[in-house]
C-alpha cells in the first residue's frame, strides 16, 4: 500500500469521527519536482497550519511529522531516523519554535531510552539515559552553560535510587566519585581524582552518620601512604597508619 493509499484511508477516518461543522484542506508538494508528492500539508478551516507529514527519502513512507499550534513553527516534531517506518525520534519546542527537550529511541527497539534537555540558547543541558531498557532513566548527565559536563548521577542497581555521583571540572576532568554503599540515599564514600584518573584520596563513613571518619591517600602510583581514623566518631583523628 503506498503513501498516497495511506493518507486517503487516514484521511476518510478522520472525516467520518470528525464533528460536524469541521473542515480542513490538504495540500500535497512534490518538494524536489520528480513528479511524487513528498510533502501533505494539513490547514484547518481558518487556515492554519495544523501538521505537516514528509517522506524526505523518496521511499514512500513517511519518517517525519512536524505538529502545530496555531503557530508558525512547529510545537513538536517526530521523527524515523533509521526509515524503518517507526518514529523514534521526539523533539519538543515552545510556541516561539525554541528547542526544549529531545527523546529519543537511540537502539531503535521502540523503546524510548533517551532524553535530551536544552536551556538558554538552545544549549544542552541535561541528558537523561535508560541504560537497562526497563523504561526508567538510570543515568543522569548535567552541562554548564557552555554544554561542559560537569555532574553525572548513575543509578547503578536499577532500583530507582542514585548511588553514584561524579563530579568534573575544568574541560570535564574527573574530580570527585561519591557512593551510597548502603542504599540510604546518602553519600557514604568520596574518591578524589587528580588529572582526572589519578587516585589521590578516598574518604569513608563507617557508621553512615553523613561526616567521614577514615581517610586514605595514595602516592602517584596509586600506592597507599597513609590511612587517619575517627574510631570514635567524634570530629577528631585518633589514629594515623604510614606506609
Amino acid at each position: 500500500m503506498t503513501i498516497r493509499q495511506l493518507w486517503t484511508i487516514g484521511w476518510i477516518l478522520f472525516l467520518l469521527q470528525a464533528p460536524l461543522g469541521v473542515w480542513a484542506e490538504v495540500v500535497e508538494v512534490d518538494s524536489d519536482f520528480d513528479g511524487q508528492p513528498d510533502q501533505w500539508h494539513e490547514v484547518d478551516e481558518e487556515g492554519n497550519l495544523v501538521q505537516i507529514e514528509y517522506d524526505t527519502n523518496g521511499d514512500g513512507k513517511l519518517d517525519q511529522v512536524d505538529i502545530y499550534e496555531n503557530t508558525k513553527k512547529p510545537v513538536l516534531a517526530k521523527l524515523d531516523r533509521n526509515f524503518d517506518g517507526v518514529l523514534d525520534q521526539f523533539q519538543f519546542y515552545s510556541k516561539d519554535g525554541t528547542l526544549e527537550r529531545i527523546e529519543k529511541d537511540t537502539q531503535f527497539t521502540g523503546q524510548l531510552n533517551r532524553r535530551e534537555y536544552f536551556g538558554p540558547g538552545q544549549k544542552l543541558t541535561r541528558i537523561e539515559t535508560d541504560e537497562n531498557q526497563d523504561g526508567t532513566m538510570d543515568v543522569f548527565q548535567f552541562m554548564d552553560e557552555n554544554e561542559k559536563l560537569t555532574r553525572a548521577e548513575y543509578d547503578t542497581n536499577f532500583d530507582a535510587q542514585i548511588d553514584r555521583w561524579e563530579y568534573f571540572g575544568e574541560e570535564e576532568r574527573l574530580t570527585m566519585v561519591a557512593f551510597d554503599s548502603n542504599g540510604d540515599g546518602k553519600q557514604d564514600q568520596w574518591q578524589y581524582f587528580k588529572n582526572n584518573t589519578i587516585l589521590e584520596k578516598v574518604e569513608f563513613d563507617t557508621n553512615f552518620d553523613g561526616e567521614p571518619d577514615r581517610w586514605q591517600y595514595y602516592d602517584p602510583k596509586g600506592n597507599l601512604t597513609r590511612v587517619e581514623l575517627d574510631r570514635n566518631h567524634d570530629g577528631v583523628l585518633d589514629l594515623v597508619k604510614r606506609k
